[in-house]
């Protein structure tokens, strides 16, 4: 069987009003994050992890920070052009573990949301989407709450041997 695996990283800080987007939905909070793009840090760093595990860089070598055409973009639709790149190499998500890296805004309230959206804008079951949360116990720029950090995990599975 031809397998990948992938891993993707993403830190923003806070800055400017809310809310947060995170993994497509919006949630209500004091700040938002700074970014080119819409900052939705769970997003980035699950295209960065297709992005690995199809060997073809990371979402900055795809989507510059300073191109101005990404200005403002919804990283839904920087996914699906990524996603859209993997069916087209014959590859398919076996499953995919994110986490949301922070102390605030509390993600669970949010994590069934934020898997349906993962899964509708991969055109995936959402089983194969798994949400978790966690804080860093007051350590770190996450502890201080200066922003928010995300990690994925992909497994994908060749359609055709």
């Amino acid at each position: 069987m031809n397998i990948r695996i992938g891993q993707g990283y993403d830190v923003h800080k806070f800055g400017g009003e809310g809310p947060v987007r995170i993994g497509g939905i919006d949630i209500p909070y004091e700040q938002g994050l700074v970014a080119h793009s819409d900052g939705d840090v769970l997003l980035h760093a699950l295209t960065d992890a297709l992005l690995g595990a199809i060997g073809e860089g990371d979402i900055g070598l795809w989507f510059p920070d300073n191109d101005p055409q990404f200005k403002g973009a919804d990283s839904s639709t920087l996914l699906t052009a990524v996603m859209d790149r993997v069916r087209a190499l014959g590859y398919s998500i076996s499953n995919i573990d994110l986490t949301v890296i922070c102390e605030r805004p509390k993600i669970n309230p949010h994590r069934e949301q934020i898997k349906m959206r993962v899964a509708e804008v991969l055109k995936l079951p959402q089983s194969r989407v798994n949400i978790k949360a966690t804080t860093t116990e007051g350590l770190g720029f996450t502890g201080r709450k200066e922003g928010i950090a995300a990690m994925a995990a992909v497994l994908l599975v060749a359609e055709h041997d």
